[in-house]
């Protein structure tokens, strides 16, 4: 392919420039297709289109490779922290150890969240799903900080950034405490990010918390491999969204909204009551065969984008098979079944010849089920780890000379211009 790509339609020739990035296929530019040609292009879903130029994170799903800023997901999740990695995703390089020390302290010193802010879980049913919490409770940090609303004032972009990195854990865990009906933990400042969050989960007033590093290396671990995953659909939200010039709070919201769906953040909640549905060990050679005949879903094996295997799921499994030791989980008939079932799917030429491998969503569930959180809290963690993912692509999007307010086009199949009939007439 040349420097152009021609384009003939009813007679006219249209020269398109193509575009090539640091790596992946090439791009033709078709932003001048309608005004030179009167034509739009017709993408359900966006499969075949960039939607944007970005630098944050590249994925080649044929060859299994996940990079974020240039480094691959498995170094970063072997040798970095998460604060790191949000530092890397923000700003573009590894911090020194100097930036490394204040940005680690502007985080720590912004997980507090508002006094009244508390007020605002009461009003949710005890019953509630931790996302319906989180969709509202993020919406609403733009009423508490509206300091840090004016997107185009770099400082304030910087400063809802932070606020948001920080207090997510905070919420998320006042989301998971609510709907247990235990009083909320306050963070503090003298313990990592991963730990405060578990200490927030999980002590109580009754006994002290004793934190284990097995179980915070592995929710830190999470939190790396879920930070950023390029153009799906709740980034793509959060950037439509953020090209209106809407609030950083709000965008935020859209985005988590978009991660409840099942087909999205929902998956590993799926796997979880999938394995659940399953029961017992002895029921796993019935449930692959309806696989196999095409009469029940297999939820957390291969993946849309990734052909081969998920690179995080290589890092996922090393870390899913850590924490079941830690916890000593030999005795969960679920996770159990979890573990039978990947040995199924390693091993079994069905699922091999069609590399329905177990992906990120399948050990991230049973790992946090080992942990000791509920299915439905599942995508509440999904959303803490993307919010910086999230913040990266906004930013960028925002600081983005060439973006637009997004205004997909459409293909018309309704009823052709008529008039209008009274209703005695019709």
């Amino acid at each position: 392919m040349g420097n152009t790509a021609k384009f003939e339609i009813d007679g006219k020739t249209v020269e398109l420039p193509v575009l090539r990035g640091t790596d992946g296929p090439a791009v033709v530019d078709i932003r001048k297709l309608y005004a030179e040609a009167d034509v739009f292009t017709y993408d359900p879903g966006f499969m075949s289109t960039a939607s944007c130029e970005s630098k944050i994170t590249f994925i080649d799903g044929d060859a299994g490779i996940l990079l974020h800023r240039g480094y691959p997901i498995m170094e970063l999740a072997e040798k970095s922290n998460f604060l790191e990695v949000c530092y890397l995703l923000l700003h573009g390089e590894l911090p020194s150890a100097p930036e490394f020390e204040v940005f680690e302290k502007n985080i720590t010193y912004h997980t507090m969240i508002h006094e009244q802010f508390d007020r605002f879980f009461m009003g949710f049913r005890r019953d509630a799903h931790p996302m319906a919490i989180m969709t509202g409770a993020v919406g609403a940090l733009s009423a508490f900080y509206h300091d840090s609303t004016n997107v185009n004032d770099p400082a304030q972009r910087m400063i809802s950034a932070h606020r948001m990195i920080a207090k997510m854990p905070t919420i998320a865990a006042r989301a998971f405490k609510y709907s247990r009906g235990q009083p909320f933990v306050f963070p503090r400042n003298e313990l990592s990010y991963a730990e405060n969050f578990l200490r927030m989960c999980f002590s109580v007033p009754a006994e002290d918390w004793v934190p284990n590093p097995v179980l915070t290396r592995a929710m830190d671990r999470i939190f790396i491999l879920h930070a950023d995953h390029e153009q799906n659909a709740s980034t793509s939200t959060v950037r439509l969204a953020g090209s209106s010039g809407a609030n950083p709070f709000a965008c935020i919201a859209a985005g988590i909204a978009s991660l409840w769906g099942p087909k999205h953040g929902g998956a590993n909640e799926e796997c979880l009551n999938m394995l659940t549905d399953i029961g017992t060990v002895d029921k796993i050679p019935e449930f692959v065969q309806g696989v196999k005949d095409r009469r029940y879903l297999l939820m957390g094996f291969g993946h849309r984008v990734y052909k081969n295997y998920d690179p995080r799921a290589t890092v996922m499994q090393k870390t899913c098979h850590e924490v079941l030791k830690e916890v000593g989980a030999e005795n969960d008939p679920i996770l159990q079944v979890a573990m039978e079932l990947e040995k199924v799917a390693l091993n079994d030429p069905y699922f091999v010849e069609r590399k329905l491998y177990p992906n990120v969503d399948f050990y991230s569930g049973i790992t946090l089920r080992a942990l000791g959180f509920p299915p439905e809290m599942f995508t509440v963690l999904f959303a803490l780890a993307r919010t910086v993912g999230w913040i990266a692509q906004w930013k960028e999007m925002i600081e983005d000379p060439s973006q637009k307010i997004g205004r997909p086009r459409q293909i018309y199949t309704g009823a052709p211009a008529r008039s209008f009939v009274p209703v005695d007439k019709r």
